[in-house]
């Protein structure tokens, strides 16, 4: 099974972009994020008639996560638990061939400090609690998405000049691994530990032609999946087509069970 995650910054307007990526690579379950459409506006037929059923979680302008499937999709969860007030639509979950996929989009955070970096810390707080429960239940569980942070100093390009953004924030950096640290595998790593990796590129600046990225789009894997985890990889191309997201898709094979 591959499964994959793309942030499309925008789907209707990218719509061009995600059917000729879905055509060009055929994975078996997508998870997007950036919608950036209410749930009316979301593309169904489109995606229907590209050989996908999916679910999605729409919000007016900003925002959006969906999961896309060949298959059957049982939707599991919409909204991340632990905060009734907000409404922010950054996660979905679904049951889908044996597997439990939950599709995430973190909070940017910027500017920090402020309220918008406190919104960040809280949501990733909800989101270890989240995980730290799937963990508990031991089956087969993929996290997947933008989360919108840079473990390392290998997953940024020039470090030292992102050392105030919420994306590389000592806090935040801190929070992710504690989420790894449960007993995730960050599948890129586990295969490519040394390399330079990027899933995002900045419209500004050549910084796709200079290959001046962030790695902020990520895969983490249960144990359960850890061990069945046969390849890996980000479409890097796909960021130097026309009217492309500024992220590049990124991607896992499985075995299937």
């Amino acid at each position: 099974m591959k499964v994959a995650t793309y942030n499309v910054n925008g789907v209707n307007g990218r719509l061009p972009v995600l059917l000729r990526w879905l055509e060009e690579t055929q994975p078996d379950v997508v998870c997007l994020q950036e919608l950036k459409a209410p749930q009316e506006k979301f593309p169904e037929q489109a995606i229907l008639d590209a050989g996908y059923n999916a679910i999605w979680h729409g919000q007016k302008s900003w925002n959006g996560v969906a999961i896309l499937a060949k298959g059957d999709i049982q939707e599991l969860k919409r909204g991340l638990p632990g905060d009734p007030e907000d409404l922010h639509s950054r996660y979905i979950e679904a049951f889908i061939n044996g597997v439990v996929i939950g599709c995430l989009y973190l909070p940017n955070g910027n500017p920090a400090p402020g309220p918008k970096l406190d919104y960040k810390l809280q949501w990733f707080e909800r989101l270890i609690s989240h995980a730290s429960g799937l963990l508990a239940r031991g089956i087969p569980v993929i996290l997947t998405g933008d989360y919108n942070v840079m473990p390392t100093e290998q997953d940024v390009y020039k470090p030292e000049r992102w050392l105030d953004d919420a994306l590389f924030r000592p806090e935040v950096r801190e929070a992710f691994h504690r989420l790894v640290a449960q007993g995730w595998t960050d599948a890129i790593r586990k295969l490519y530990p040394d390399e330079t990796i990027y899933t995002f590129w900045d419209y500004f600046r050549n910084a796709y032609g200079r290959n001046a990225g962030l790695r902020i789009d990520h895969f983490l894997l249960s144990p359960e999946v850890e061990g069945r985890l046969l390849a890996a990889g980000v479409d890097k191309h796909v960021r130097g087509w026309e009217k492309s997201s500024d992220h590049a898709p990124v991607w896992v094979q499985i075995k299937d069970e």
